[in-house]
């Protein structure tokens, strides 16, 4: 995510990795990954390498595997039947591996959903069309998980070369007079994909229920590593609201698997909603706690629920921490003299 709110940050927002399993946040918020699959956070800020062999993150925003060796690899070109994912050459502190951009189609046919064509990289975006004509298939529409740049940026550069609208939430994001409102079916090719809305993360957070395979793309919303940051135009209230609606979704669609905006694929959604849940309400927990200490500002509070992660990675945990204030205010209230 960028600074201005592209890339979701895992952890809760910008710490390294604890001992203890919990999920902190990266610099970028992104958690390292336990050996059980769910994001661990070492007091060292690196993250282990998971036992199904995807690469934690570390403190330095490197993954654990190099960005050119294995992880890149297993990531690009992960999917299921009618979703595959080209991964863009963006890696950094803030995307983990990259932007994931999915292609959705049924096997055979002659069109292609396009979700999140990532930065404006020529050479992303041309290979993106290559690989969709190499299949005798042509870009029937491009649809936006939301509108931060590392996945919207090249959007219109794509639309250009492909001649497909870009559909989107936030109406500022859209090329052609159709949308991405709740509920709304969108096809291509007898592919048809289900638009759930999950701000959060940002006001125009949308997931993408593709019930043939029993898969969501989630976005920035549920991400392949670590858990994701509420970014400065998004809501903790939200967020906590988008994650029950998933969970209950969870089940009530059979999902088998998660798509993620960054990171690879996740084959125990309910599993990973439940942590990212009870990850939160740790996190608010912890937040509550060091008020009750005593703590009133925002670097105190950092200081303290951060305490075991580098400071480099401090500024990052502010947008957390802002974000689970805001919360607390609205629904239990701040004491008095607390800033931020």
């Amino acid at each position: 995510m960028s600074a201005g709110g592209g890339e979701g940050l895992p952890g809760d927002d910008g710490a390294g990795d604890r001992a203890d399993g919990r999920a902190g946040d990266r610099a970028d918020g992104r958690a390292g990954d336990r050996a059980d699959g769910r994001a661990g956070d070492r007091a060292d800020g690196r993250a282990g390498d998971r036992a199904d062999g995807r690469a934690g993150d570390r403190a330095d925003g490197r993954a654990g595997d190099r960005a050119d060796g294995g992880v890149r690899a297993r990531v690009d070109g992960q999917g299921t039947p009618r979703a595959r994912c080209v991964l863009a050459p963006n890696p950094s502190l803030m995307t983990l591996d990259g932007t994931n951009t999915w292609l959705i189609a049924e096997p055979g046919s002659s069109s292609v959903l396009v979700v999140d064509p990532g930065p404006d990289d020529e050479r992303h975006l041309r290979r993106v069309s290559d690989m969709v004509a190499a299949a005798g298939q042509r870009v029937g529409k491009i649809l936006l998980t939301h509108g931060h740049p590392d996945h919207a940026e090249g959007a219109a550069s794509f639309a250009a070369m492909t001649g497909a609208p870009v559909l989107a939430a936030d109406p500022a994001h859209r090329l052609g007079s159709e949308g991405l409102a709740p509920g709304d079916a969108v096809t291509a090719g007898g592919c048809e994909v289900r638009v759930v809305a999950t701000p959060g993360h940002s006001p125009d957070s949308v997931c993408l229920l593709l019930p043939a395979d029993e898969a969501l793309l989630t976005g920035d919303t549920v991400l392949g590593r670590g858990t994701t940051v509420i970014a400065e135009d998004g809501s903790l209230a939200d967020y906590l609201a988008s994650l029950a609606r998933l969970r209950a979704l969870a089940d009530e669609a059979g999902l088998r698997v998660l798509l993620p905006g960054h990171g690879p694929l996740l084959a125990d959604p309910a599993g990973t909603l439940d942590y990212y849940l009870a990850h939160r309400r740790e996190r608010l927990a912890e937040v509550a706690a060091a008020l009750a200490a005593g703590d009133r500002s925002l670097p105190d509070i950092v200081a303290r629920v951060y305490a075991d992660v580098d400071r480099s990675l401090w500024p990052f945990a502010e947008w957390s921490v802002r974000a689970q204030l805001d919360y607390l205010a609205a629904t239990e209230g701040l004491p008095p003299g607390v800033t931020y």
